[in-house]
């Protein structure tokens, strides 16, 4: 097993459980302690959990607080990966759509270079990047330009300017947290505010979140969950937060961690491409 493979698992450990040992994660992972030493060191410095003697727990992250991208893209690899794959078979070729900032969009993102005459509109500088080095000549691009945030991101007056301005079919929308009271929510100021620009600009709305989102909640909502047509989330998602969920967005898609298989509640598919 990689480091980062090895570090994702204990991160989903620590969140999971609240805690952890480092002695049973030698064991279980068949490492020594200072090899496990070292990873709970690395995910420490990166503001994912917090040391303590023997182990580590949960960081306990306040409203603002706002990891990195780098920081972020270790986290749910598995379920970020089946939840991109099944929301780029709702993009179809010659489609405008935007893409929001975000680990999750990343992801979609490198699973739409094969998609022919899209134009994507987007506010994530990974996003750009992975679609710019595909190389595909017949699609476009946009980067919104504006101030960059730590997970990469740009915001602020400018991109919420250049968003104003465009019409689009879809918007992919990745969250910080979701919860019945707030909605969608980030950490960022003037990220919910270019995120709401992109809402405004978009025909349908698609979120998505794995379910470690459910019940966090940063400091500024995005949009009610209500406003979401679509939300692809994973199965780990708690029986609770689904039934909330299905009361308040058109439709709720769930996929296994593997992306092996699928489950798909209170579907509203009108305008969804297929």
């Amino acid at each position: 097993m990689l480091a980062q493979q090895r570090q994702a698992a204990i991160l989903d450990r620590v969140r999971t459980t609240g805690g952890v040992r480092v002695t049973e994660l030698a064991a279980e992972f068949g490492v020594s302690d200072m090899t496990i030493r070292r990873d709970l060191e690395s995910l420490h410095e990166r503001g994912l959990l917090a040391k303590v003697h023997g182990g580590a727990t949960v960081a306990g992250p306040g409203s603002t607080d706002e990891p990195g991208f780098r920081a972020k893209s270790v986290r749910q690899l598995a379920e970020k990966a089946a939840i991109a794959s099944r929301a780029a078979e709702l993009v179809r070729p010659g489609a405008a759509i935007a893409l929001s900032a975000g680990t999750t969009t990343a992801e979609l993102a490198r699973r739409l270079i094969d998609v022919p005459g899209l134009t994507v509109v987007t506010n994530s500088l990974p996003v750009a990047e992975i679609l710019h080095a595909g190389g595909r000549p017949d699609q476009t691009v946009v980067l919104t330009g504006g101030v960059r945030t730590p997970s990469d991101a740009l915001v602020g007056p400018l991109a919420v300017g250049a968003i104003r301005s465009l019409h689009l079919d879809l918007l992919f929308l990745g969250v910080h947290g979701i919860t019945e009271r707030a909605g969608f929510t980030t950490p960022n100021l003037m990220e919910a505010e270019t995120d709401r620009a992109l809402v405004a600009a978009a025909d349908r709305l698609v979120v998505l979140a794995d379910h470690t989102k459910w019940g966090t909640v940063g400091i500024s909502s995005i949009v009610e969950l209500a406003a979401a047509h679509v939300l692809v989330t994973d199965d780990r998602l708690p029986s609770q937060a689904r039934r909330v969920v299905e009361e308040h967005v058109g439709e709720l898609v769930i996929v296994t961690g593997t992306g092996a298989g699928r489950t798909t509640t209170t579907p509203t598919n009108e305008g969804v491409a297929e």
